[in-house]
């Protein structure tokens, strides 16, 4: 099959073009010809350094697909060949999606929302399930109020659209020419993170009382400067990790989470729903063919992206 591999760890340029064996799957996996994959933070962190992954070079990398089963393994159950699926293959080692075939274990998948094309429905799967972890975390109530910052990017556009389903009320933080991207997704304050001081923008908007929750997908000192914006038994949660004190956490009596997200079928089904009833779309940047995926990586690599860069593989 053909794919697209990275020789070494470093930049985009360790990307080629190979002809790969076509995996075979195994008693509960099965086989997926790829129609899209997309492209995450993590894919160009691995390519740099990803032995903590334990990604080894010659590798194909790609965490985030969709497509169509073609066949499976004998004790699959839960689906068939011919059935339209997606999912974030698990990055610990095992081969990516930047390839026209890929295995997977069933228990990771779930059937792709009807209402979305394999290139919309590659955009989901991990930034989706990044963001229903922290919202399961946050168990947002009507007239709550949350910061969502990087409101435009791959798992904070979702986050935005998720809180403001619950019917909390949404300040999101992004760049000035993202705001009415971000509004429309739902947010009912964007604050310009460039223009202004964000936490006194959420205390202005909040009559100085803070939001109740705090999501960063930022990571560096963001979170230790979100601790203004946060009220006194607040709830604040990163996927990306931090890299300072917490002035003020103390004595807030902040609830912190650190999130690394776990794949589950459940979650995928719980995303689809979301999808279904129009509470829910991921917003794609743009759409490249497999072939250019270094060009992907140089883009999302440089920040700026609108949700989440796409490589069309095949359909």
């Amino acid at each position: 099959m053909k794919a697209m591999i990275i020789t070494a760890f470093g930049g985009p340029e360790v990307f080629q073009a190979a002809d790969w064996p076509k995996p075979v799957p195994q008693a509960t996996e099965l086989l997926v010809r790829i129609h899209a994959t997309a492209l995450n933070p993590v894919d160009w962190k691995i390519r740099e350094a990803g032995a903590w992954a334990r990604v080894q070079p010659p590798a194909i990398l790609g965490y985030d697909t969709a497509g169509v089963v073609e066949a499976v393994g004998a004790s699959v159950k839960a689906f068939k060949p011919g059935d339209e699926v997606y999912y974030s293959p698990d990055i610990w080692g095992l081969p990516g999606a930047c390839a026209e075939y890929h295995v997977v274990d069933e228990s990771i998948v779930a059937l792709k929302p009807k209402s979305l094309t394999f290139d919309q429905a590659a955009a989901l799967p991990l930034a989706g399930m990044t963001a229903w972890d922290a919202m399961e975390f946050f168990q947002l109530q009507p007239g709550d109020t949350i910061l969502v910052h990087a409101a435009a990017g791959g798992v904070g556009s979702l986050a935005v659209q998720m809180a403001k389903a619950s019917g909390a009320r949404v300040l999101a933080t992004c760049r000035a020419e993202n705001r009415d991207l971000v509004r429309s997704l739902g947010a009912d304050v964007a604050i310009d993170y460039r223009a202004e001081d964000f936490a006194r923008a959420v205390l202005r908007e909040t009559g100085g009382a803070g939001v109740d929750a705090v999501y960063d997908t930022v990571g560096n000192d963001n979170m230790a400067r979100s601790m203004e914006a946060l009220r006194p038994y607040g709830r604040a949660m990163t996927c990306v990790g931090i890299t300072t004190e917490l002035p003020g956490a103390l004595f807030k009596n902040v609830l912190l989470r650190y999130g690394f997200m776990a794949r589950t079928r459940a979650k995928l089904e719980m995303l689809s729903v979301l999808v279904e009833r129009g509470q829910l779309r991921p917003v794609v940047d743009s759409i490249l063919p497999l072939e250019q995926v270094a060009e992907g990586h140089r883009r999302l690599q440089a920040g700026g992206v609108r949700g989440k860069i796409v490589l069309h593989v095949a359909g």
